[in-house]
């Protein structure tokens, strides 16, 4: 019987023998799992530390497994579809709300006014957008597939140009002044 080094034992409460058990915390288990649980290590790591301490040669040939190659998960061909319609959607919807912005922001205030290029872009590419929208919202699958798989680089085209406009233009107002007192120039 001994005190057991995993609770606070005032009175020996553990038995040893070739295992161990603590009849007041239920500790159990052999030489290996001691060590383990005496010194936070794996059971391997004990195992080791074992053969190390007591000068007990070990020869790990052919007694480890096999190591596995990590193995990359492979995504579905429907995640795939899911994935790249998700980003698909995002990029028109924020196309969408842009256009809409343009539409309002750089619409002219007087007949003679010129057109500012967005203006015309907006009018231009919003019933499209809006078009391509509810495809992907109640369209069938191989509708909503058709888009995804044929404007994707389109898609990407307008990826880039929000991204170009909004690095260009941080708060999109400023070229709507140009663009009036040039007018107001003339």
């Amino acid at each position: 019987m001994a005190c057991c080094p995993f609770h606070d034992d005032k009175h020996p409460s553990m038995k040893v023998d070739r295992r161990f058990h603590c009849f007041g915390c239920q500790a159990d288990g052999d030489v290996i799992d001691f060590t383990a649980r005496l010194f936070g290590l794996n059971k391997k790591e004990a195992a080791l530390k074992l053969a190390e301490d007591f000068s007990v040669s070990f020869d790990a040939k052919d007694h480890d497994p096999p190591r596995r190659r990590p193995v990359k998960r492979k995504i579905s061909e429907e995640l795939r579809f899911r994935q790249a319609e998700q980003k698909c959607f995002r990029a028109l919807c924020d196309y969408l709300h842009l256009l809409e912005r343009w539409e309002k922001e750089y619409a002219p205030q007087t007949p003679e006014e010129t057109w500012n290029p967005l203006f015309v872009e907006a009018l231009q590419k919003k019933p499209y957008t809006e078009y391509l929208l509810d495809i992907l919202l109640s369209g069938s699958m191989e509708e909503r597939a058709c888009v995804v798989a044929e404007y994707g680089k389109e898609v990407r085209k307008i990826e880039q140009r929000i991204s170009e406009f909004t690095a260009s233009h941080p708060a999109g107002r400023h070229e709507r002044s140009r663009s009036l007192s040039a007018g107001a120039e003339r």
